[in-house]
Parts: structure tokens; sequence; C-alpha cells
């Protein structure tokens, strides 16, 4: 009788470890937003209230939805920084009156628009094999001087109606915006874990040459990853401007290193997707809840971008430690 209780630390202690171990592996952003929530409700319980907890989630939408593509080409060793280019040159193309044209008509151009830098991006690296980040940094570049240009000829002016309804408008208690985000998240998670594409992109991100010695077709691949990145884009910017509800120059600016950020502290890193694409969801929130947590202390702008370079040096850092556990 004393058998199975001598053996039982023997046989709890592993699967304690196994537990540790399993926590251990979570990405940051599970940790990070749990500690945030945690001195939210020390400091400042107001902010864990339902109604302001909705309101930073449709504050996360833009950047959940551009997270998705980001991770996209972060896990095909590639990057996407033309986000806030491609945000400027949606809220003008939607707000600035130079087409005059219907609302789905506008809607349908500013997503032949993404199809269009995203297909160019991924020519230039994919076919070309030139960097992404200068290719993407260049593409961001252009395209906001081509509108900076423009728009002293015209100013934008307001976002359209039917953005501002899916940017301001709950569906009972939850936003619009919170619910395209949900609807274009679970579809993709679910492709990528189930498909063919999924996972030709593991197999590349792994170890490009390898995929290609297997006969994937590595430049399809890209290329559809950076059109759908473009396209995440798009509908982020709507997004935006549909909350802001008036178009402007500086829409989408930090949209490229916050979903970056994002991206690495919710585990997934170049070629690697540890963290799924509910990882760097959650990283969003966690990264929209902090800005907030800072205006509520008084900080404002100044202490969001204090916020953003450590949060960025910190998703450096977790990028530099798990890719040192990987190789070992």
């Amino acid at each position: 009788m004393t058998q199975p209780t001598a053996d039982f630390p023997m046989v709890a202690t592993p699967r304690r470890e196994a537990i540790v171990a399993r926590l251990l592996a979570l990405p940051i952003s599970y940790f990070g937003t749990l500690a945030l929530l945690a001195c939210a409700g020390l400091l400042r319980p107001n902010l864990l209230q339902p109604f302001l907890l909705l309101l930073i989630l449709r504050q996360t939408a833009p950047l959940g939805v551009a997270v998705l593509g980001q991770s996209l080409c972060v896990r095909l060793l590639s990057i996407d920084l033309s986000y806030g280019g491609v945000a400027m040159a949606v809220s003008y193309i939607m707000t600035s009156g130079y087409l005059p044209l219907s609302e789905p008509a506008l809607i349908l151009i500013c997503l032949l628009f993404g199809v269009a830098v995203g297909a160019t991006n991924a020519f230039f690296i994919a076919r070309l094999n030139a960097s992404s980040v200068i290719v993407t940094l260049a593409m961001a570049l252009i395209l906001g001087g081509v509108v900076t240009a423009f728009s002293q000829l015209r100013a934008p002016g307001d976002a359209p109606a039917f953005l501002r309804y899916v940017g301001q408008v709950r569906i009972g208690i939850l936003p619009i915006a919170v619910l395209v985000w949900c609807a274009l998240l679970v579809p993709v998670a679910a492709f990528l874990r189930t498909s063919t594409f999924g996972r030709y992109v593991e197999a590349i991100g792994a170890s490009p040459r390898a995929a290609l010695a297997s006969g994937i077709p590595y430049v399809r691949v890209v290329f559809l990853a950076h059109v759908l990145s473009s396209l995440f884009a798009v509908v982020s910017a709507f997004l935006i401007l549909g909350f802001v509800g008036v178009g402007s120059l500086s829409i989408g600016a930090d949209l490229a290193l916050n979903s970056l950020a994002a991206v690495i502290l919710g585990g997934v890193s170049f070629g690697s997707d540890r963290g799924g694409a509910l990882g760097p969801s959650v990283a969003g929130f966690m990264l929209m809840f902090c800005f907030n947590l800072l205006t509520s202390f008084g900080l404002g702008e100044p202490g969001k971008q204090m916020a953003q370079g450590a949060i960025i040096a910190l998703a450096a850092v977790a990028y530099a430690v798990r890719g040192g556990k990987q190789e070992k």
C-alpha cells in the first residue's frame, strides 16, 4: 500500500515539468497581457469595465487585421513595411473626392490597388530576390510622396458613410469592426492550418532551399502572401478610416512597426509560427491596452512613443532569444 504513495512524486514531477515547459513556451503576449490587466486592476480599475474593454478591442481591430498579413510574410522569412503608404493612399482615395464614384466602386478600387501593391512587392522580392525590407519601405515612401503631392491640390475629406458605420456602430454590445476582425482571423487561421498553402508556408519558412529542391512553388507562395498582406493592409485602413471618420495623411503611420512588434511578441518569428494566429492577435490587444493605460496615467503621445520604442526593442530581444533557443 505504500508503493503508490512513494511513486506519486516521481510521476507528478515530470507532469509538472511538462506543464511548466508548455507555459514557458507560450508567446510573450499572453504573459504581457495578463500583467497589464493586473496592473490596470490595481491602478486603473475603470479600464477593466466591459464597455472600455470593448472600446479597446475596437481600437485593436485595424492592427489585428494588419497582423494577419504581417505574420504571413514573417512566416516566409519576409516582411512588409508598406502598410503606412497603403493606408495613406486608401484614405486619400476614399475621402478626397478625386474619383466621383459610389462607395462600393471606391472600395473595389482600393482592393485592386492593394493587389497591385502586393504584386509589385512580390515581383521584386520573389523574382528579383531583392530585400523585402528595402522593397516594401521604398513602396511606403513612394506612396506617401504621391499622396502628399496630390493632397496639396485637394485635401482629404470625410470618410464615406458605410466605413463610418463599420468603424463606429455596434451590433448588440460588439463593435462591427471587431466582428470584421474575427471574420478574417478565424478563416485565415483555419486555412493556414489545414490547407496545402499553409504547409507550403511552413516548409518555406523552415528552409527555402529545401522547399525549392522539393518542388514547392516558392515564387507563387511568396507572391500570394504579399498580395494578401497588402489586401489586409487595405482592410485595416478601412477600419481606421471608419473609426476616425476623417481622412488624414497620418493614418496608419505606425501600422507597419506595431504589426511587426505584435507578430514577434505573439510567437511568430522569421520562419516560425509557434504563436499561430491567436498569439499575434493577443499581442495586438496588448499593445493597444498598454497605450490606453499610459494615456490614463496622463502620459499622452510622448508616453505612447516611448512605449512603442520599448515594445519594439522587447520584440527584438524576444526574437533573438527565441532564435538562440531554436539553434540549440
